[in-house]
């Protein structure tokens, strides 16, 4: 019978082990900004303030992770509104046709402690294309204003270019540059 019982307690525990954990954005606390140069001689900044992120895995290093996030194209900041309306029009995001912004990992592999290299599919102006960026997790903690609930920080790094995308084609690289440098800074509570 301590045998069965023994038995049991190992299946169970294998079983919670290797049990998916899901986490989801939480909008307050995580951004999803871009820069570019402008003129070769200054960095203009923005974000997209609607997004959304989710990250699931079952093994404890992270290596069948898949990452998935929608942006809202028609968020767009950049805290200049006439620029933010050229952004949205045909010139650029074309967000009318193109509403949405997406991604969805294919792969991720350790690139170092708490480090990992994550490639995915990036679908931006009616595009879709491979990119590979660079994710650390930031660890996990718990959030004193949420009863105690676990959270967890990961951000991605990374450059695209607009030209693989066919955004703002009008505007060459000496206007504005060609590569975009993408920073995503999410704070990441447990999926119910």
């Amino acid at each position: 019978m301590k045998k069965m019982i023994l038995l049991l307690f190992m299946i169970a525990a294998s079983a919670t082990s290797f049990a998916q954990i899901s986490w989801k954005s939480d909008p307050m606390h995580s951004r999803l900004g871009f820069k570019v140069t402008h003129l070769g001689i200054s960095d203009i900044s923005g974000a997209f303030n609607k997004f959304n992120a989710t990250v699931s895995y079952s093994k404890p290093d992270m290596s069948d992770a898949v990452i998935t996030l929608e942006a809202d194209v028609n968020s767009i900041n950049t805290a200049v509104e006439m620029r933010d309306n050229h952004l949205k029009s045909a010139d650029f995001f074309d967000a009318a046709q193109y509403p949405k912004l997406t991604f969805k990992s294919t792969s991720i592999k350790s690139a170092g402690k708490d480090k990992f290299k994550v490639t995915g599919d990036l679908s931006l102006h009616g595009v879709t294309k491979p990119v590979t960026m660079d994710m650390l997790f930031r660890g996990i903690g718990k959030n004193p204003a949420a009863n105690n609930a676990e959270v967890a920080g990961i951000q991605v790094t990374g450059t695209i270019k607009r030209s693989d995308f066919a955004i703002g084609s009008k505007f060459p690289a000496p206007m504005i540059s060609d590569e975009v440098w993408i920073q995503a800074d999410g704070e990441f509570g447990q999926a119910k």
